[in-house]
């Protein structure tokens, strides 16, 4: 692949935490990157374009993308981070707030990649890198709605990436566990609460509140994002952190049944 003081990187939700943390990682390695939200308010990482964009507007994916052509003529890394959280009971939520949370963490970053990769082919290389989760490979209480987008990504992403390897492209998952202030500002609650989850869903809320505080940090997200950009051989994915990565081989090697039961008492469930 060619330099990076002649590559471009874009990157989705730079405003803060992951987004930021990889632009400014991708910026330090040379890159010349744009990040995007839906309203830059001039807080960006030094080095590092920020332009408007909803991935939700298939309009306005397409305008970011031309204007980073227009000014560039490549794209060789697209880092798709713009996410929303949501966390409650399956039962809580309607069909409408789901859709809207899959507008944004799957049909999004759909959107993304059908507008850049036609560039990528032409060119005859470039690297997608997505932003997923530990949810996306092992189901939690209290997370359906969410996990069931990061587990769509998560088959999209690998199914895509065995389609353009052979033009040069490759797909990788970034896998984290809980990062450092992710979702403050940008988990939806659910639009239906129903009395009988509160106390789980408040126990779980507190849990992950908690776990916050020897989380891994967005720096750590960012640096396996710029080994799956830069990386001569790069892997489908990359679980970051000691607990992400110690529970995606315990759900691996161990019987069902034996990884259900302390997932159940972990998160105090009955029964």
């Amino acid at each position: 692949m060619t330099s990076n003081s002649k590559r471009t990187a874009l990157v989705t939700g730079a405003s803060s935490g992951i987004g930021r943390a990889s632009a400014d990682a991708l910026a330090r390695a040379g890159f010349r990157v744009f990040g995007t939200s839906r309203k830059p308010n001039g807080n960006s990482p030094s080095q590092v374009t920020m332009l408007a964009c909803d991935v939700t507007d298939e309009a306005s994916v397409a305008s970011l993308v031309s204007t980073v052509l227009e000014s560039t003529g490549r794209i060789d890394v697209l880092v798709n981070n713009a996410g929303l959280g949501m966390f409650g009971g399956a039962e809580e939520s309607s069909v409408a707030q789901v859709q809207s949370l899959f507008d944004v963490n799957l049909f999004g970053v759909m959107r993304t990649i059908n507008a850049v990769l036609p560039s990528m082919r032409r060119q005859g290389e470039g690297r997608i890198v997505n932003i997923s989760s530990a949810l996306g490979f092992v189901p939690a209480p209290y997370s359906a709605h969410y996990g069931a987008s990061k587990y769509a990504l998560e088959g999209y992403s690998e199914s895509l990436d065995h389609e353009i390897r052979g033009f040069n492209v490759r797909v990788s998952l970034i896998e984290p566990g809980t990062v450092q202030g992710s979702f403050d500002h940008s988990s939806l609650r659910p639009d239906s609460m129903i009395t009988e989850y509160d106390a789980g869903r408040a126990w779980v809320h507190a849990f992950y509140e908690k776990s916050k505080l020897t989380a891994d940090t967005p720096e750590n997200v960012a640096d396996a994002v710029l080994v799956a950009a830069t990386a001569k051989h790069p892997r489908q994915r990359y679980t970051v952190g000691k607990v992400a990565w110690q529970i995606s081989l315990l759900r691996r090697l161990m019987p069902a049944s034996m990884f259900d039961k302390p997932l159940r008492q972990q998160f105090r469930m009955p029964g």
